[in-house]
């Protein structure tokens, strides 16, 4: 037995797979249609259907609607205005930082 084979016989998680393998993967199944056209989320989608697996849940973050991010940053800009007038420094460096975190969060 060569490598080859000893690799084709071990398998493998699909999440481990590459797009290519995926691919020969759920052609050598049976039953797929249409995976030359598929991105591998849809692949291993596929692949578990067809073995009638269920898909494992994956945990979501909260999404927060954006409008309610910049309002939050809205205000604690003025927050942050507030402090750097008082001269308290820390205080406004601490608002920066929260700013840049929401700011962040918005581009997610």
């Amino acid at each position: 037995m060569g490598k080859k084979e000893m690799k084709e016989k071990k398998e493998r998680p699909l999440d481990k797979m590459t797009a290519k393998e995926l691919r020969e993967f759920a052609l050598s199944t049976g039953g797929i249609v249409g995976v030359h056209g598929m991105n591998k989320e849809e692949l291993i989608g596929a692949i578990r259907e067809a073995k009638g697996e269920a898909a494992p849940e994956v945990k979501q973050a909260k999404s927060v609607p954006v409008r309610d991010l910049k309002a939050k940053m809205k205000e604690l800009r003025a927050k942050k205005q507030e402090m750097a007038a008082a001269g308290d420094k820390k205080r406004a460096d601490i608002l920066r930082r929260k700013i840049s975190r929401l700011k962040k969060r918005t581009r997610e």
